[in-house]
C-alpha cells in the first residue's frame, strides 16, 4: 500500500535572503522529482505548522504512525530523507527501530502520531 511524503510548500526558515526566491519545501520538491522509493507517493502541502523549525516534511500511510519532521535542509538531507521513506514504506506500522532511522529522522522529529486505528 502506498505511503505519502508530504513537503511543506510554505516554510520561511532558511529561505534565501530574496523574498521572491524558492521556498525549501519547492527546491525540496524540484529534488525529489524523478527519484520518488517505490511505494512513496511525494506531495506538497500548504502547511505543517513548524514554521520554527522548517523546512518540514511528514510521512504518512494508512494502518501506520504518522510523523513530522523538521529542520530539513533540501540539499544536505536529501538522501537520508529518501532512505528513510524507502524504510517507512517497508514497514507494516510506520515504526523504522531506531538505530536504522537516518540521523535526521532521529534528530528532526516533531510528532508521532499513532493510526487512526490505534485502541
Amino acid at each position: 500500500m502506498t505511503v505519502e511524503l508530504l513537503i511543506c510548500m510554505t516554510c520561511k526558515r532558511g529561505a534565501p535572503a530574496d523574498p521572491d526566491g524558492p521556498r525549501p519545501g519547492s527546491v525540496l520538491m524540484a529534488l525529489v522529482a524523478g527519484q520518488e522509493p517505490a511505494g512513496v507517493t511525494v506531495r506538497g502541502v500548504e502547511c505543517l505548522s513548524n514554521c520554527d523549525r522548517g523546512c518540514s516534511v511528514a510521512l504518512r500511510g494508512p494502518g501506520r504512525w504518522s510523523y513530522v519532521y523538521g529542520d530539513i535542509d533540501p540539499e544536505l538531507h536529501l538522501a537520508a530523507l529518501l532512505d528513510g521513506a524507502t524504510r517507512y514504506a517497508a514497514t507494516a506500522d510506520g515504526l523504522i527501530p531506531w538505530r536504522e532511522r537516518p540521523q535526521i529522522l532521529r534528530k528532526g522529529v516533531i510528532a508521532r502520531i499513532p493510526p487512526l486505528e490505534a485502541s
